[in-house]
């Protein structure tokens, strides 16, 4: 098998395909107390109308948030500790609801912070209006994933002769490298499912 010195000049063009090159959750961020949903959910309470909160939700599923919005919303006026007990319940509801509707489990809201840079570049891009920022951490992330596994696979590649050992050594990296490449490719060059999980690339027989 020959170096293919032409791998770097598709980095550019798979940059965009670097977080689904790893299997995620659905909507890995939106059970974030600084998420978006409950960024939605915050201001819906504040403003006492339900309405920036309902878009997270299905239509079958709008009746359950206004009766919950409805119940926090009463809640909220019985002071500070029944208003902060009544935010966090709506806050899981609607993070639970928006999930089980993209087929996602939840299990609890996670912390402020704890969103991936990637996906946090992401949401900052479009409050900026600029992909610009996105598309550099993108790039830098996945040339530094291709040629890690480059490096390990032409490594292990010069000594696959040795023994068999080595040689099966040289198999998995190479079945990764492959993979890890072939993932990117086809998130970078698929079409855009808004919304829907990506189809897992076909296996990559060898």
């Amino acid at each position: 098998m020959k170096t293919n010195r032409s791998l770097y000049l598709v980095v550019p063009f798979l940059a965009l395909g670097v977080a689904l090159a790893t299997p995620r959750p659905a909507a890995a961020h939106c059970d974030t107390v600084d998420g978006p949903v409950v960024t939605d959910a915050k201001a819906a309470l504040a403003a006492g109308d339900v309405t920036p909160a309902l878009k997270w939700v299905q239509a079958k599923d709008e009746v359950e948030i206004r009766t919950a919005f409805a119940k926090a919303s009463t809640a909220r006026r019985q002071g500070d500790a029944a208003r902060e007990v009544a935010d966090t319940w709506f806050f899981e509801t609607l993070v639970r609801v928006h999930r089980a509707g993209e087929g996602a489990p939840f299990d609890g809201l996670k912390p402020a912070g704890s969103v991936e840079p990637g996906i946090a570049a992401a949401d900052r891009a479009l409050e900026e209006g600029s992909v610009d920022s996105v598309v550099e951490e993108l790039t830098a992330a996945v040339t530094a994933g291709v040629k890690e596994r480059f490096a390990h696979t032409l490594s292990a590649r010069k000594e696959a002769s040795s023994s068999v050992a080595a040689g099966r050594g040289y198999v998995a990296s190479y079945v990764e490298f492959i993979h890890y490449v072939e993932r990117i490719h086809a998130a970078a060059a698929g079409p855009a499912d808004h919304g829907e999980a990506p189809a897992a690339p076909a296996a990559h027989h060898h």
